[in-house]
């Protein structure tokens, strides 16, 4: 079976075009000039009959059509690489370069501190940790992965559940001092407690208040004059003693060991929130993919 080279080639430079975002650190990753890559950008776009790229002074982009042209192709090219590493003898080599789009929360408490680990575990991967507040176009973009809190988002990507994370309720003990310890969820409805609200980033609602006890949820319309759209932020309200927050137990783990934030209404904190992870090879994901897969599941 003939293969063409220059097709390989092309494509080649394409997924380097999106993976970099610009002609420039396309070439730079190719070790070609900047030139070079835009003609072969423009030869397989010829090629295949379709304007793969929206380019303007400032940026490069997908077009519709070459981001499901893209889709298409990543998981082949990803195959090759992984064919030709078996071929070679080096079935258990992860190589290449790795994109991770990661929540906030998850990224600096979870992911972050045991990189170190997975990185030393494969010395051919390079790894690229990208925070962002969603999803996003993972293609177009040439990202391999998403890790997200909440409700599964709507999309053609496969999808995971990783696992579940435990909210608590938690203030300083100087907030404690200051207002008193609430006994039942509905008095954090009194006008002598501040709580602290998070905004959902990409649609602009408050997140919701609930407290769980086995079965039973009851959801509370809190209020507060404060508020914020990250973890970090919340979390340095709470230890500056300004109100209540409802933080994820692992971001506040160790400072309600050390006593500096103090559990409220432990008996309703039976309410945990899903974590689920995305990628978009939709049958075999490149080895790199699924290293880093099964390195998520140790974590959970």
């Amino acid at each position: 079976m003939a293969i063409d080279g220059g097709l390989l080639s092309g494509l080649g430079v394409v997924a380097a075009v999106v993976e970099a975002g610009n002609f420039i650190g396309a070439a730079r990753v190719l070790g070609l000039t900047q030139s070079g890559v835009s003609r072969a950008v423009a030869r397989l776009e010829q090629r295949v009959g379709l304007r793969l790229f929206d380019r303007t002074s400032r940026a490069v982009t997908l077009t519709d059509e070459g981001r499901r042209f893209y889709e298409e192709v990543a998981p082949l090219l990803a195959g090759i690489e992984d064919a030709t590493a078996a071929v070679a003898g080096a079935r258990t080599v992860v190589r290449g370069r790795l994109r991770v789009n990661v929540d906030a929360a998850f990224g600096h408490y979870v992911l972050s501190p045991h990189l170190g680990t997975f990185l030393a575990r494969h010395p051919e991967l390079e790894l690229e940790l990208v925070v962002r507040d969603r999803i996003g176009d993972l293609v177009a973009e040439g990202l391999d992965v998403a890790v997200r809190f909440g409700d599964p988002e709507p999309s053609g990507l496969i999808r995971l559940r990783l696992a579940y994370y435990r909210v608590v309720t938690c203030a300083s003990p100087d907030y404690v001092a200051r207002h008193g310890l609430p006994q039942h969820p509905s008095d954090l409805l009194h006008a002598a407690h501040e709580c602290i609200r998070i905004r959902e980033p990409f649609t602009g609602r408050f997140f919701e208040w609930e407290f769980q006890r086995g079965e039973e949820v009851l959801p509370v319309d809190v209020g507060g004059r404060l508020v914020v759209n990250d973890a970090g932020s919340l979390i340095g309200a709470l230890l500056g003693g300004h109100g209540i927050g409802q933080p994820f137990e692992f971001a506040v783990r160790e400072l309600l060991d050390a006593g500096r934030l103090v559990q409220l209404l432990p008996d309703w904190s039976d309410e945990h929130y899903p974590v689920h992870v995305y990628h978009r090879s939709r049958e075999h994901p490149a080895a790199k993919v699924r290293a880093f897969l099964d390195f998520l599941q140790t974590l959970a």
